[in-house]
């Protein structure tokens, strides 16, 4: 049985998540604070972490980019209040695999969990001895260890940068549009959502050191969406 941690002051919510998730076959443990949240990711060793921003003691943002640095990779779904991108934009860049803005729906979210789960683990359970790699110029992608290289470099990206890399690349010189890459790379409807796309390529661009007015790697084709070179 998979264990959820959930990070959230709001004991209504944490009632409300912690029943759908139980009814989803899931155990969930809960903290209300920052500190108490960080305490049991190491203690409990969660499959997945629901995380607010908005936290006594440590914050999500702050939370989540402690866990990155100490080479923590359980997935990660920030929930916030606030609508504004920036906040997104932040939990994105340190790290988190997805995001969820409040009020949300309980349906959209266990779809969420699944799907992130679904991707983790894909990711994580290899057969030995099958190395598969995808390369571009000094771009080199190796998928079964989950690891990108960049001029020999290693580049640290989230599991879904790696998930949307990984998929651009394989189908290198086919345009795929935002809501073409919302299906095929987070797996769910995300109706309204598509500057997550936007915002993740951003951010990819950045790693690999290429300008948003660039064409290194990641193309923009304007009117339909993004391709790799």
């Amino acid at each position: 049985m998979k264990k959820i941690l959930i990070i959230e002051d709001e004991p209504n919510i944490i009632e409300l998540v912690g029943y759908n998730l139980k009814n989803n076959g899931y155990e969930y443990i809960s903290a209300e604070d920052g500190i108490m949240g960080i305490t049991l990711v190491h203690r409990e060793k969660p499959d997945l972490i629901l995380l607010d921003i908005m936290l006594p003691g440590k914050n999500g943002h702050e939370i989540c980019r402690e866990l990155r640095e100490d080479g923590n990779k359980t997935p990660i779904i920030m929930l916030t209040a606030k609508s504004d991108e920036v906040d997104k934009i932040l939990g994105l860049e340190f790290g988190a695999d997805d995001y969820m803005t409040k009020p949300f729906s309980i349906r959209e979210l266990m779809a969420r969990i699944k799907a992130v789960l679904r991707r983790y683990e894909e990711n994580t359970f290899r057969p030995p001895n099958s190395e598969h790699i995808l390369g571009l110029d000094h771009l080199q992608i190796n998928t079964d260890r989950h690891e990108v290289t960049l001029g020999g470099k290693p580049v640290e990206l989230t599991l879904k940068e790696f998930e949307l890399l990984c998929f651009l690349m394989e189908n290198r010189g086919h345009v795929f549009s935002r809501d073409q890459l919302l299906d095929k790379v987070w797996g769910i409807d995300y109706a309204g959502e598509t500057r997550t796309v936007d915002v993740h390529i951003r951010y990819l661009r950045k790693k690999l050191g290429q300008d948003d007015n660039e064409d290194k790697y990641i193309q923009t084709i304007r009117g339909k969406g993004y391709k790799m070179r």
